[in-house]
């Protein structure tokens, strides 16, 4: 839960800092990429999390936390991926299917539990 909470976090701190330097602050050197990448990043190292712990999915009572948090967490990701893909770079598109992915194993995951 630590490492998913450090994947959500410092894309919205990297978003909040560019904000509020570039605006406030005068800093010229924080771009629009600086709080992009992160963002971008985050969904493809959720994804390497959801598969190491797979094992949380398929428990319900161990993992409910778990598989309640990454999904809320990647649909927080796949809208402005979506936009980033179509306005700032095509290489959101994997930030895109990592989100995707994501919700469609944690459901497959579930139901492979149950069974």
């Amino acid at each position: 839960m630590k490492s998913l909470a450090a994947f959500t976090l410092v894309p919205i701190l990297c978003f909040a800092f560019q904000d509020i330097g570039s605006k406030l602050g005068g800093m010229d050197w924080l771009t629009k990429g600086y709080a992009a990448w992160p963002m971008m990043i985050a969904p493809a190292l959720m994804l390497l999390l959801l598969i190491k712990n797979r094992e949380l999915i398929r428990d319900p009572r161990r993992g409910s936390n778990f598989s309640q948090v990454i999904k809320i967490v990647s649909c927080l990701f796949l809208i402005p991926n979506v936009f980033a893909a179509i306005g700032y770079s095509w290489l959101a598109v994997i930030s895109v299917l990592s989100s995707l992915t994501i919700l469609v194993a944690d459901r497959q995951l579930k139901r492979q539990g149950r069974a």
